[in-house]
């Protein structure tokens, strides 16, 4: 991979809270590929870059065109994208396989980079506590619950998801702004707790929202990449070094 780094990126939230917002910032995370397209070796997409997404056999949810078109340009020419879905996403099927060649990730995954060993995955339902949530996931990703859920049409889907969606949200929004210390963040402690038995150098996570770059005890480091709504933070390796970085376009 000389002369060419690694990207990270998550929780984009695309579609809320309102069209205006989301659609100025999806083209702030177009802005974003065009800039690391020159560098860029792999880029991963590490959940929740919709608000929310469901696949029907014919049906997707309208609009993201700008950043859908950009993905397909990078993939085409002979970028690695890949794409962990999120809490929020986690409905992806083959869409992005098949259209856009993009691999996708429904579970955390490891993988190394000049001898760095990375674990990559959205973080939801990692860590201890969140049980009632843990419950749920097992609930969404049911394949006989998605397939009564694709009884529905898309219009009363679509609908009940994204009040549900954004109830969660008023619920978490205050946590997601503050630094619980270290012994309340989650994905820390499961980093510290996986170190204790397995090699890892950095542990790349989103969910969490906020931009956080956390030593874990002198074995790794967990890197959340925080959200794009406030930060729009980022993670690049460079085959030697990984940073947390910010996109001022």
């Amino acid at each position: 991979m000389a002369g060419k780094k690694i990207y990270f990126a998550s929780d984009f939230h695309l579609g809320v809270p309102t069209l205006e917002s989301s659609l100025a910032r999806e083209k702030k995370v177009c802005q974003w590929l065009d800039m690391i397209k020159s560098d860029a070796e792999e880029i991963f997409l590490v959940g929740d870059i919709f608000d929310f997404w469901y696949e029907y056999v014919y049906t997707i949810p309208k609009g993201y065109t700008r950043l859908l078109g950009k993905i397909a340009e990078l993939t085409d020419s002979g970028i690695k994208v890949h794409f962990f879905t999120g809490n929020h996403d986690l409905w992806m099927k083959d869409y992005f396989i098949e259209e856009l060649n993009v691999s996708v990730y429904h579970d955390p995954i490891i993988r190394e980079f000049n001898g760095k060993r990375f674990y990559i995955g959205h973080g939801d339902g990692l860590g201890p506590g969140d049980n009632w949530y843990k419950f749920l996931k097992l609930i969404f990703k049911s394949k006989v619950c998605q397939w009564l859920y694709s009884r529905l049409h898309p219009n009363l889907a679509f609908w009940l998801a994204r009040k549900s969606s954004k109830r969660s949200r008023i619920i978490t929004a205050d946590s997601d702004e503050k630094f619980l210390g270290e012994e309340n963040e989650w994905l820390y402690l499961f980093a510290k707790e996986y170190v204790k038995t397995e090699k890892m150098d950095y542990f790349i996570f989103g969910h969490r929202h906020l931009p956080l770059d956390m030593n874990v005890d002198g074995k790794a480091r967990y890197i959340n990449l925080g959200e794009w709504i406030n930060y729009r933070t980022y993670a690049v390796f460079d085959g030697t070094d990984l940073k947390l970085e910010k996109f001022d376009p």
